[in-house]
């Protein structure tokens, strides 16, 4: 009988910690998340095709950016560099797709679901949790839809994303490797808000 390999969530020991912070900090995992990085000029060819399979307008093209389409995310991450996510895609069809679109014009396209896993944080008090380890102007008139920044949160890097306008909900991808570290903090973070 062949073994068969179970994706296992990296946050997954947090579930019962998570449960346990105020509705007013929550955080909780939203693991395996598909994730292409691309690599493409977007105002190209290459660019053109790789927004035609992934259902958008158009690749991001200013820094600290991020367009939605029906089902996927695509996340600025350098002048020809984005992130594709998506829940309802599988990440090696995504990946094929979007390597067939790009390949004849230069660009490259890699599943890196691995790589990262997603946290959500919500709650009236999330930015004020994000206050405490983050150095970016968080206020919804400046950190609102459509952005998605690189920063540090603590001693983790992480891309960060607004949810909405208010400053309540929060999309966090992690690295893997530093997922263990950033759930401390942020369960240590929220923990204040309780009561």
């Amino acid at each position: 009988m062949a073994d068969t390999l179970t994706p296992q969530s990296p946050l997954g020991a947090f579930a019962e910690r998570f449960s346990a912070l105020p509705s007013s900090a929550s955080v909780v995992e939203e693991p395996f998340l598909a994730m292409v990085d691309l690599w493409v000029d977007p105002s190209g060819p290459g660019g053109v095709a790789a927004s035609a399979v992934l259902g958008v307008d158009e690749l991001p093209r200013n820094a600290s950016t991020i367009i939605a389409g029906d089902d996927v995310e695509v996340i600025w991450l350098g002048p020809d560099e984005c992130l594709a996510t998506s829940r309802g895609r599988a990440a090696l069809t995504l990946e094929s797709q979007l390597r067939q679109a790009v390949a004849e014009h230069g660009g490259a396209a890699v599943d890196v679901s691995a790589q990262r896993t997603a946290l959500r944080l919500h709650g009236e008090r999330a930015r004020d949790v994000l206050a405490k380890g983050c150095s970016i102007d968080l206020h919804p008139k400046v950190f609102g839809l459509g952005a998605a920044v690189q920063t540090m949160l603590g001693q983790a890097a992480i891309v960060l994303i607004p949810l909405n306008d208010n400053g309540t909900d929060y999309r966090i991808l992690v690295r893997s490797s530093f997922a263990g570290y950033l759930a401390e903090w942020l369960v240590d973070a929220a923990e204040e808000f309780a009561g």
